[in-house]
């Protein structure tokens, strides 16, 4: 394990240095995706200037959702882009090579490509998320603190997940990213609001199918002190996260059984 992590660690390394050694491009690619999302949040608090409240919801109790998801998914962007991009090393017949090496596939298709350009997106998300938490008025103690960094880094396991699910998919049609999005850059959307604003079957869809919910609606209840209107356990709103480890599980057997079935290229 600890010899797997310090490949993982040196992949990564490799990764940055080469992306640094166009120090102005990767800084204005940083500060492009950084700029980009931040006017997204503009466009919602937009919104709370006529309304006000969304059924209860104030800006700062959307932003902290907003945060916690818009920073995960640039955490596992960054990280698993790898897999984000595997359709090419499939149709490149890269994945062939990968395969003769006597390392784990999953260790080499996360050290293919570590983008930390979408370090921009992340850093957007943890700034907007530190406001909330100023605007809102949360009172933070460490349960709360370790529950924050709990709910980040399951956001972070869910969207992996989801990225090995795709990358999976791609064995049997290279022409499945537009439907996996609906999953990612779709999910971001619909989860950087409180999930009882939809109705129950799209709720449901994101709490028990893809379970962003569980990494950022409900944690961020019990950071905020917020009853569900759902009607969900007060224990559930701070064990949630943990169901995100159990998708990533899920997503790495898929990638698993994908493997066994791949045939090659044939080139």
């Amino acid at each position: 394990m600890a010899d797997t992590l310090r490949l993982f660690f040196r992949f990564a390394g490799m990764n940055i240095r080469s992306q640094m050694q166009y120090r102005a491009s990767f800084i204005m690619l940083t500060l492009g995706n950084f700029t980009v999302t931040i006017f997204e949040f503009l466009a919602i608090s937009i919104l709370f200037t006529r309304f006000g409240t969304i059924k209860g919801w104030t800006l700062g109790d959307i932003a902290m959702c907003y945060g916690f998801i818009s920073a995960a998914f640039g955490i596992a962007e960054g990280v698993g882009r790898g897999f984000d991009m595997f359709a090419l090393q499939v149709l490149n017949g890269e994945f062939d090579r990968t395969l003769l090496r006597p390392r784990s596939t999953v260790l080499q298709v996360f050290g293919h490509d570590f983008n930390m350009t979408r370090s921009g997106r992340a850093l957007q998300g943890i700034i907007i998320a530190a406001w909330a938490s100023v605007n809102t008025g949360i009172h933070w103690n460490i349960p709360k603190a370790f529950l924050a960094v709990f709910t980040l880094a399951g956001g972070v396991a869910v969207f992996t997940g989801v990225l090995m699910i795709q990358a999976a998919v791609c064995f049997w049609s290279t022409q499945s990213l537009e439907i996996m999005n609906s999953f990612t850059y779709g999910g971001i959307e619909a989860t950087q609001w409180p999930i009882p604003i939809y109705n129950r079957w799209f709720a449901r869809f994101f709490i028990y199918i893809i379970p962003l919910a569980c990494v950022n609606y409900f944690p961020v209840l019990a950071i905020i002190d917020k009853p569900d209107p759902l009607g969900s356990p007060y224990w559930f709103h701070w064990a949630a996260p943990a169901v995100g480890f159990v998708f990533l599980v899920i997503g790495w057997l898929v990638w698993q059984w994908g493997v066994r079935h791949y045939r090659s290229t044939g080139s």
